[in-house]
């Protein structure tokens, strides 16, 4: 993807997360809530505008613009590894200054946006016109905050769409970049952990959920958490230097860049790996439980052979993808067995089995126990 080219930000503030004296972190909410907040506003000198584009030219030292919208209970973690990425490569060492990066908290209007841990973000200056910035940034959260769509948001991202700002989607910011209608023939990432619920939010689309990031021509989407430092490592890389994304992740004690397309560390059973193939194939495993791939389409969906990928599944888990998959549907219906009180019927169809009578034989042979006698003995001890 070619290296885009330079928008036109206006003045803003600081980072808020720069100077620790001088923000108060709490006690400062009645509904004893932590919340940040600036103190202080600096202007960026700016050299002659440019009216074509509806704002100033920023100095020649900047390289990298980013916008960042924070939806309702937006997720911290995402945001702020996202953000001390930048801060650290704008400047030397870790001074902070915002030299070759620049970066702004923006709104519909400049009340403090709620984190779903429950510290608050004061927006550093409103939507504007979005061609001032280089990329546009949303941080998603909580997802009953992202089901409901507001207005501004939407209408803000579309006219930085049409303006051709490339998108940004972290964590569920995917969901309203996609309830926008701003992900139409794009591929889009979200974490195996949503993989669920946006299949059932967006009918017929199929998300990426085996790798931390999905860079498709003017749209990047990641699946959240740390995996967003790695996102701005790589938008750092392609604006500034891979010296200097390097640099960031070494101070922030993150081991080596990852590229978009490494495997998410999700796996939520009993499988432990470092085999990246393998890691993806039991992630995609993972995403359909109820409808078991055969090892040919896993292989075909990873492009790679069937027979390299059953190698590789012999050498790390010393058994075949099928025994593999078998054992892991096994894992999830013995975690329902123990945790819901679902009809082993209904268990049996959610975990991928035919019928009961298929799992129960297939359990038994696994646990040494049926169903209904693992049920029943748990209940018994509890």
């Amino acid at each position: 993807m070619p290296k885009q080219p330079p928008h036109h930000p206006g003045q803003r503030g600081c980072s808020l997360l720069q100077r620790a004296g001088s923000i108060d972190l709490c006690g400062n909410s009645e509904k004893n809530e932590c919340v940040i907040l600036p103190v202080e506003t600096r202007h960026w000198p700016m050299t002659s505008g440019n009216p074509s584009l509806g704002g100033p030219r920023r100095d020649q030292d900047v390289r990298l613009t980013v916008g960042f919208v924070l939806l309702r209970r937006f997720t911290l973690c995402a945001f702020a590894n996202f953000v001390d990425v930048l801060r650290l490569a704008a400047d030397e060492g870790d001074r902070s200054r915002p030299i070759q990066c620049r970066w702004s908290v923006i709104a519909a209007d400049m009340r403090p946006v709620s984190a779903s841990c429950g510290v608050s973000i004061q927006p550093q200056e409103p939507f504007g016109n979005p061609r001032r910035f280089d990329y546009i940034v949303v941080v998603g959260g909580l997802l009953d905050e992202v089901v409901r769509s507001d207005e501004q948001i939407d209408e803000f991202l579309q006219r930085a769409a049409a303006s051709g700002v490339p998108l940004v989607g972290l964590c569920t910011g995917t969901f309203t970049l996609h309830r926008a209608g701003l992900m139409d023939g794009y591929r889009g990432c979200v974490s195996w952990f949503h993989h669920q619920d946006f299949l059932s939010q967006f009918d017929g689309l199929k998300p990426v959920s085996d790798q931390i990031f999905v860079v498709d021509r003017d749209r990047l989407t990641c699946s959240g958490g740390a995996s967003t430092a790695h996102l701005a490592a790589f938008l750092v890389d392609r604006h500034i230097g891979k010296a200097q994304a390097t640099k960031s992740l070494n101070i922030m004690m993150i081991s080596g860049a990852e590229e978009g397309g490494a495997p998410q560390p999700g796996l939520t059973l009993d499988f432990k790996t470092k085999d990246p193939l393998v890691r993806k194939a039991l992630l995609l495993m993972q995403q359909n439980l109820d409808t078991p791939l055969p090892a040919a389409e896993i292989a075909r969906h990873l492009n790679v052979g069937k027979r390299r990928l059953e190698r590789h599944f012999r050498e790390e888990l010393g058994s075949s993808p099928l025994a593999a998959f078998i054992d892991m549907r096994l894992l999830l219906a013995r975690h329902l067995l123990a945790n819901t009180d679902k009809s082993i019927a209904l268990i049996a169809a959610e975990s991928g089995f035919c019928d009961a009578s298929h799992l129960s034989r297939l359990f038994r042979r696994r646990f040494a126990d049926t169903p209904q006698q693992f049920r029943t003995s748990l209940r018994a001890t509890s």
